[in-house]
């Protein structure tokens, strides 16, 4: 059965706001990492890397607030420290010094990695009835999905 926030569970929201706590986090280690490799791409495809990491970056930048307000609109705190945020994500933060190909793969592994993150946490909002998170991150599952497409593609 659908159910707005306010008529979720106290334990329902809890569990939601963890989860979308973590699609937070990996989506701004993501972010940085993005435009990490983005300041840092050399080599001959420079100018679509360059490009498609500022994609990357603008569209996670975007996509952490609107995580986060689905977590405010179910009366959730956001864990906004940076240190919290890296410490809990499965997305690996990089130095930046490596090659054009190391960064699309490190790329690829996070797109991965925020897809089935958010595709857990779509599972647990459909489980308990919020269709509005489940939504939610399923649109940022196949953004995901299709940036994983496209850096897969560079490694072909």
């Amino acid at each position: 059965m659908t159910q707005t926030a306010a008529a979720l569970s106290t334990d329902a929201r809890a569990e939601i706001h963890r989860a979308l706590n973590q699609s937070v986090a990996e989506t701004a280690v993501a972010t940085m990492l993005a435009q990490n490799f983005h300041w840092n791409v050399k080599g001959m495809a420079f100018g679509p890397l360059h490009e498609l990491f500022q994609t990357i970056y603008e569209d996670h930048f975007t996509a952490q607030d609107d995580l986060a307000e689905r977590i405010r609109a179910l009366q959730g705190h956001v864990d906004a420290m940076l240190g919290t945020m890296v410490e809990r994500s499965k997305v690996d933060e990089h130095d930046g010094h490596a090659t054009d190909k190391e960064m699309i793969a490190a790329m690829l592994t996070a797109q991965e990695t925020l897809a089935a993150t958010v595709a857990g946490c779509g599972e647990l909002a459909a489980e308990q009835g919020d269709t509005l998170t489940e939504d939610l991150c399923i649109a940022r599952g196949q953004t995901h999905e299709k940036f994983a497409w496209m850096l897969r593609a560079h490694l072909a």
